[in-house]
Order: C-alpha cells, then structure tokens, then sequence
C-alpha cells in the first residue's frame, strides 16, 4: 500500500518588498533638479567673478584669496545639501513620492486595462488602512512635489539676480577704482606743475639778489 508523505517544509518568505527610501522616478528627478540649480549656483559664483570684488587681494595673495573663496562656496554647498536632505527626512518624501509613483502606475494600468480589478462599488470600510491612506495622501503629495519644484525654480531664479548683482557691484567698484585713477594722476599733474612754479620763483628771487648786489657795487665804485 503506497504511503503519503507529508511535506511539512514552511513555505519559503516573500522577498521584501523595496525600501521607501529608495529614490523612484519623481524622487530621483526631484533631487536631480535640487543638484542642477545647486551646481548653477555654484559654478556662478565662480573665482574670476569672486577675485574682481577684491583686485587689490587678487594681486597680492591671490592663494589665499583662492582658499578663502573654496572655503565659502564649499560651506554654501555643504549647507544646502544638508538642508535639502533634513527637508527629505522631516517630510518623508521620498517615501511619498514613491507612494504617489506606485498609486500613478497602478492607476494607469487599470485604466489601460478597462478597469479590471477595481471595485468601485466596495464599501471604503472595507478596504485596508493602508489603502484609505495613501488614496487620501495622494492629491496632497502630488501638490507637494509640485511646491516644491516651484521653490527650487524660485530659488535658482533668485541666485541668477544675486549673481547679476554682484556683477554689476563688480562693474561699479571697476569704474570707481578708474575715477580714483583718474584723479590721482591730475594730483600727480598738478604737484609737478606746483614744483615747477616753485622751482621758477626761487630762480627769479636769485636773480634779483644779484641784480641788486650789482647795482649796489656799481654805486660804491662811481663814489
């Protein structure tokens, strides 16, 4: 009589399903647009445009005008990177923004499915925890990921003027430093004039000293 056997081996587990924190196609793209307008920033604020608000330390300890500039544009760096990734974590999104990618992909494959698998008659008191909430959090991360872009649009917006101004502070220390110029060399002209008169005067003043001795010995000898 043939035995049955028993398979009482547990069933191997799922594999885990992919972390939250791994950056999706909107979390990617949002941090590579953070990236973008960072490096702009960064290459804007450049050491020809840093070293021409400081000719005078440009010329003579142009490294350690060069060291102080690396140290600033690498703290501005540091700053907003870290701040960028503190905003991430305190508002989780990338977490949200790969739940809004998955509620994205699913609802197109169902509407490119002609709705197969959905229900829209199922009482939402039936339907899991996690379903209510990420259908109520959707409109709410799709108008945060659209703030956000909006801000760093407005933020490289706003680094563009920053460098605008700091060349045209930058055209205006040049044409200052050339009106100075200017005017030292009209003092320079001025004291070279003055010393020429000076030199004259003093010329006419010995002339007349010997003009005067003479006509003084002139009139001793007729006496």
């Amino acid at each position: 009589m043939a035995t049955t056997t028993t398979d009482n081996r547990s069933p191997s587990p799922a594999p885990p399903p992919p972390s939250a924190q791994t950056p999706g196609p909107r979390a990617a793209a949002l941090n590579n647009m953070f990236t973008a307008a960072l490096t702009h920033t960064v290459h804007t604020c450049s050491y020809a445009n840093f070293a021409a608000c400081f000719p005078t330390s440009a010329k003579s300890a142009p490294a350690v005008l060069n060291n102080v500039w690396r140290q600033i544009v690498g703290q501005v760096e540091d700053k907003a990177k870290r701040e960028f990734e503190e905003i991430l974590v305190e508002k989780d999104v990338v977490g949200g923004l790969n739940e809004l990618e998955r509620l994205v992909g699913t609802a197109k494959a169902r509407r490119e499915g002609g709705g197969e698998g959905m229900l829209p008659n199922e009482p939402p008191h039936t339907l899991p925890p996690q379903s209510l909430y990420l259908a109520h959090l959707a409109p709410y991360l799709a108008s945060t990921q659209s703030q956000l872009e909006t801000e760093l649009q407005a933020v490289q917006v706003e680094n563009e003027q920053v460098a605008k101004g700091v060349e045209r502070q930058r055209n205006e220390v040049e044409r200052l430093v050339s009106g100075l110029e200017a005017v030292i060399a009209d003092l320079d002209g001025a004291n070279g004039a003055m010393g020429d008169v000076v030199e004259g005067s003093e010329m006419r003043k010995e002339a007349m000293e010997m003009d005067g001795e003479i006509g003084v010995r002139a009139r001793g000898s007729r006496l």
